[in-house]
């Protein structure tokens, strides 16, 4: 039951993903957007989408809301480099970037987790 629940989270936090960056992608062809805005959307969009993958998990499972909501950010940033890594064929982030956005993902499952 409960791994069934972090899927269905990651899922949605996924749908959610698919979302936001078409809603990017819009304001970017519509406004023109530099590279500065679109890295911060882009970093929004992580945040976000833990963030509601998170409250998903933690409404479905009700015990260790922020636990569940850490796993699946964890899940998230997990699928988020084996996706990026089998398209692109080789490491395209710095470490820098990578700890960075792995501790994006955790905090937005867990603060999802908690709100729930």
């Amino acid at each position: 039951m409960r791994i069934k629940a972090v899927l269905k989270s990651l899922l949605f936090a996924y749908a959610v993903t698919g979302i936001f960056l078409l809603l990017l992608a819009l304001l970017l062809f519509q406004f023109d957007l530099g590279e500065g805005p679109v890295a911060a959307g882009i970093i929004v969009v992580y945040v976000l989408s833990c963030l509601f993958g998170g409250f998903m998990a933690g409404k479905i499972v009700r015990k260790d809301k922020y636990l569940w909501g850490v796993l699946v950010g964890l899940c998230y940033f997990v699928l988020l480099i084996a996706v990026s890594f089998a398209v692109q064929g080789k490491w395209d982030m710095t470490a820098q970037h990578a700890i960075t956005t792995f501790f994006m993902c955790l905090g937005g499952g867990a603060l999802g987790g908690m709100l729930s």
